[in-house]
């Protein structure tokens, strides 16, 4: 072909462009300018990647009786080897956050109270080791075992095909696998910044691309927070269409507990509007005890019940997870205006295979992209516009906490009713 550019002339151009071509400004947000610590950890543009490092409580003092620590280290052997985790201990709340992996967090800790799963993935796998698009579109399991896992950007929900425009502009069918990319996305930036008294946040900023050239071009810049002596992890994020054109997409926090939280008699608790069934297995015994869970059970198949919530008068929501004693548990504090769709997955299998249930708010349901679109839950953003969404996990380390959560929730339900629909979603 005449005018053509040689292979090996655009590999070196592209070898020579500046570094900070990466990683493009947009979402960028610029460092507390009252924090009384700023480190950058990880830096695709600047080339930056720091390996081992901390701070803490006896370094800098925050006005507060709580000894906390921030650390970052690498992982080593196996298919962990090179993944960047980040652990914060806010004095009471410990966790660990993997900048790796979408900073997703890996579990978290309250005393000996855990909170996460036993999943049949014991290491926190490397991207570089998963294959997405392996058993029909289900390799993200393949890595799976966090206690909080993001989904998207573009797709998340089942494996499946759609239909996108090529780089022709022609309709092309594509295979879409599970819950997306983004799980399996690392960092390109990372960065840890520290605020002094009245606040005291301990604040750990992400940012993530998924983009490609002819397609997808989208980016989570993600905040991460909690303050000394909380029981709580906040996430604060952003989901911006870093194109000029219009893009779909789809996010959603698939928050993962097993035991100890997770038993014979746990209950699921949240003002719900309306429950239904994803499909027949889900709708088996026409939804009664749709929301306690049951015992190990070996062979079990997974049930998905999908539903609305109803919030307070600026629409947020509090969902519960509590053990059978009402003396342990967990919750989400979210709005139904950012995460207007909520789904339960219970997965009481035997132990070793993952006994495990998820809680994830969502902006739509975990189900095909196009029939998401169909039933007009897929957002779109205009070139340069951003999504906003936030979620607050609180660790219930005692009956005190599970109740002050279970009269909230209570509150929001007050006298409004919960249909419950048998019939499995239909569009």
């Amino acid at each position: 072909m005449k005018n053509s550019i040689p292979a090996c002339s655009l590999l070196i151009a592209s070898l020579l462009l500046p570094s900070c071509c990466q990683l493009p400004e947009l979402g960028a947000k610029k460092m507390s300018s009252n924090a009384v610590l700023e480190k950058t950890l990880i830096n695709s543009g600047t080339n930056v990647r720091v390996e081992t490092w901390s701070a803490n409580s006896s370094r800098i003092n925050l006005d507060t009786p709580h000894k906390w620590k921030v650390s970052k280290s690498v992982l080593h052997g196996g298919r962990q080897e090179n993944v960047d985790v980040i652990d914060v201990d806010n004095g009471v709340l410990r966790f660990r956050i993997v900048p790796t992996r979408g900073m997703n967090i890996w579990d978290a800790h309250v005393g000996d109270f855990r909170i996460g799963w036993n999943s049949p993935v014991r290491e926190i796998v490397h991207p570089g080791f998963v294959n997405l698009d392996t058993r029909g579109g289900l390799g993200w399991l393949e890595g799976f075992g966090e206690m909080l896992n993001r989904c998207g950007l573009a797709s998340f929900g089942a494996p499946g095909t759609d239909v996108v425009p090529s780089n022709t502009g022609a309709p092309t069918e594509v295979t879409l696998g599970l819950h997306g990319k983004i799980s399996y996305l690392p960092a390109s930036r990372c960065e840890v910044i520290i605020e002094p008294a009245p606040s005291r946040k301990i604040r750990i900023r992400g940012y993530i691309d998924e983009t490609m050239m002819f397609g997808t071009q989208l980016r989570l810049v993600s905040e991460i927070w909690t303050e000394p002596g909380s029981t709580t992890i906040h996430f604060e994020d952003e989901i911006i269409n870093l194109a000029d054109k219009e893009q779909e997409m789809q996010y959603l926090y698939h928050c993962n507990f097993g035991q100890p939280l997770l038993d014979e008699g746990t209950r699921f608790i949240a003002a719900v509007k309306k429950v239904f069934p994803r499909d027949a297995r889900a709708a088996e015994g026409g939804l009664a005890g749709w929301d306690v869970y049951g015992p190990p059970q070996a062979g079990y198949t997974e049930q998905v019940y999908l539903m609305t919530l109803y919030g307070d008068k600026n629409d947020r929501t509090e969902t519960m997870l509590q053990n059978k004693a009402g003396s342990r548990g967990v919750s989400l504090t979210f709005s139904t205006t950012e995460l207007p769709y909520f789904t339960l997955w219970k997965n009481t299998t035997a132990l070793k295979d993952g006994y495990v249930t998820g809680i994830e708010p969502g902006t739509s349901y975990p189900m095909l992209r196009s029939i998401e679109r169909k039933g007009g839950r897929v957002p779109v953003l205009k070139g340069g516009q951003s999504y906003k969404a936030s979620l607050g996990i609180n660790v219930l380390p005692d009956a005190a906490a599970v109740e002050a959560a279970r009269k909230r929730i209570a509150a929001l339900q007050g006298d409004r009713k919960t249909t419950v629909d048998k019939e499995p979603l239909s569009k």
